[in-house]
């Protein structure tokens, strides 16, 4: 039986996991869950699941938390903050860490479970955009596992030899035949809609996503395509591939998670229902399989596939990641950053949908940040990015 960290309990990666988790009892129990604000459900799901320990995101929250848990007469620890997190990430005992804090967030747990050589089941697109290299370094060093859980990586990942993919990061995908990589994406909920009419769109149309069921920051992010920006930065990390290696299609069913080109002309794709309980019950078991409870994709009923290649003027966010790559992990660091911090101002309704690249891009333009050797220095980048976004937005 492996035992679980969930980082990320209450968010819609950590809800799938968890029911990918009860529905195979026999093979997974949860050593803790963690949830920043949502502490009646966080609550709710220790109730379910009966951690040995929970983590919120601060002290008054951890009161808070005491109070539910006591009413429920359960037995648990509750711990806040961002040691918190980096203690149940390396914790004795634990086998896997699913990895899905949203954000920047998320980074200093994931480095955290790598120095512990622990199964890490990435969702978490910030620990490569930010730390790339260095996490990946951080990975090899201490013999970690790392499985990705985003659907595209994942579907890259299972598109692969088995023999590649045993020890994968210190392998050439060039010497198993592949001759690229083809990145998916549904395009989100604007792909159809006159340039003229983006600057317009609310924050409630970019997160009605048509097929996926996401949280708000990642569902802005899929109708901007940054979301598949911070992905195709993700999928050069993680395969060890120049930018040039990895194509972008648009594909709106989103029942082609991704494909991988072979030099016979083979291309393999992996497919299937959209709903990330697949690829985290892939990660989890593998190289097994387990039930996930997705329903079968059903061909007959199916209306067709179809692709189209991205516009770089509806989606200048792709563009400015690729670039961003090319030029190294602390542009990407800046990137992501900035994005975060204009994500933030679009949901609250103080910029427009339009605004979220142009100030990306503006800020790229103008900081240049110095090399990074380390985590620290990769966190002070964060910080001057964000900073000066505050600063030209203000």
């Amino acid at each position: 039986m492996q035992k679980l960290t969930v980082l990320g309990a209450t968010g819609s990666i950590g809800i799938s996991t968890l029911a990918v988790v009860e529905a195979n009892p026999e093979q997974f129990s949860i050593y803790a869950l963690t949830g920043h604000s949502q502490v009646k459900k966080l609550v709710e799901q220790a109730v379910k699941f009966r951690p040995e320990v929970i983590v919120v995101g601060s002290a008054d929250l951890a009161k808070e938390a005491r109070t539910l848990v006591e009413q429920h007469q359960l037995n648990v620890e509750i711990e806040f903050g961002e040691q918190a997190l980096e203690r149940v990430a390396s914790a004795e005992g634990v086998d896997t860490v699913v990895a899905a804090i949203v954000g920047a967030a998320g980074m200093r747990s994931c480095l955290a479970a790598a120095r512990a050589s622990k199964r890490i089941l990435l969702a978490n697109k910030e620990a490569l955009v930010m730390s790339g290299q260095l996490f990946i370094d951080e990975v090899k060093k201490y013999n970690a596992c790392l499985l990705p859980v985003d659907s595209e990586h994942n579907a890259i990942f299972q598109s692969l030899p088995l023999d590649y993919q045993q020890g994968y990061l210190d392998k050439s995908i060039e010497d198993y035949g592949v001759t690229s990589i083809i990145l998916t994406g549904s395009g989100g909920p604007f792909r159809e809609t006159a340039l003229e009419d983006l600057p317009f769109k609310t924050p409630k149309q970019a997160c009605a996503h048509p097929n996926w069921s996401m949280g708000q920051k990642i569902s802005v992010d899929s109708a901007s395509m940054m979301n598949k920006g911070l992905e195709f930065i993700e999928a050069c990390y993680l395969f060890g591939v120049s930018p040039d290696f990895i194509e972008v299609l648009i594909h709106p069913q989103s029942v082609i998670h991704s494909m991988v080109r072979y030099q016979d002309g083979s291309v393999l794709a992996q497919m299937g229902q959209p709903d990330m309980k697949t690829p985290i019950a892939h990660t989890m078991a593998w190289p097994k399989r387990i039930t996930s409870t997705v329903e079968p994709f059903d061909f007959v009923k199916c209306s067709g596939f179809t692709f189209q290649a991205p516009c770089q003027e509806r989606y200048p966010n792709l563009y400015l990641a690729k670039e961003a790559f090319r030029q190294g992990q602390e542009v990407t660091t800046v990137l992501n950053a900035a994005n975060e911090e204009h994500v933030d101002r679009f949901l609250k309704g103080q910029i427009a949908f339009t605004d979220i690249a142009k100030y990306n891009a503006r800020i790229l333009e103008k900081l240049s940040p110095q090399k990074a050797c380390n985590l620290t220095d990769i966190l002070e980048i964060d910080k001057q990015a964000r900073s000066l976004a505050h600063e030209l937005l203000n």
